[in-house]
């Protein structure tokens, strides 16, 4: 049983509309969307200490989570590289998180090919097809996964860096979640304002 509505089949003037709204936004992108806010008045260099917020915002009935603990890890990795070190108490950085799946709906618009040639060679020189038979307007649905990691400054309880990861989720990522976690943190942590060492190279 699904705990969703139907989606309804868009007309073909709602559909377009839609498609164009899209397109104005920039179409569609590759890979995940990353955004991130952050306090330009914060010397993040000054850092050097952070712990987990307790309860995390991914943690669920008073335990925590798969995801957290996913989050967690991937994020220490992050963090560490960055020179920052894990502590149980009197931390300078609070890390917090949060994550949600939503249902969206995707309007797609395809073009069939010139009928000069193919398999619809068979139609050329004796008929052509309705005037809005081109515009073949496709709608489905898909799920939205969208991440926050927050960093709170612990000392003056103040929100200073934000990253949020948007992207689609299919069902093989949900089975391969704890990697699908990492490439999500770790885009987030690409746009983080303390860059990571580049790798050493091999002699």
């Amino acid at each position: 049983m699904s705990f969703f509505p139907p989606i309804r089949p868009l007309s073909l003037a709602a559909a377009t509309l839609v498609l164009a709204q899209m397109l104005a936004l920039g179409g569609c992108a590759s890979g995940p969307e990353v955004r991130v806010s952050q306090d330009k008045t914060v010397d993040f260099a000054q850092f050097k200490t952070f712990a987990f917020a307790d309860p995390l915002g991914t943690d669920r009935g008073g335990y925590q989570s798969i995801v957290s603990q996913h989050l967690k890890a991937a994020t220490q990795l992050e963090m560490e590289a960055r020179g920052l070190h894990l502590v149980s108490t009197q931390p300078q950085l609070l890390i917090n998180f949060n994550a949600s799946l939503n249902e969206k709906m995707r309007v797609s618009s395809a073009v069939p090919p010139p009928p000069i040639s193919g398999y619809y060679g068979y139609r050329v020189g004796m008929y052509s097809a309705w005037p809005m038979y081109a515009d073949q307007t496709r709608v489905s649905s898909y799920t939205e996964g969208t991440l926050n990691i927050d960093l709170i400054d612990a000392a003056r309880k103040q929100l200073i860096w934000e990253g949020v990861v948007t992207d689609s989720v299919t069902q093989k990522d949900l089975d391969q979640l704890q990697a699908s976690i990492n490439s999500a943190v770790k885009a987030a942590f690409a746009k983080f304002p303390l860059a990571a060492p580049a790798p050493a190279k091999a002699p």
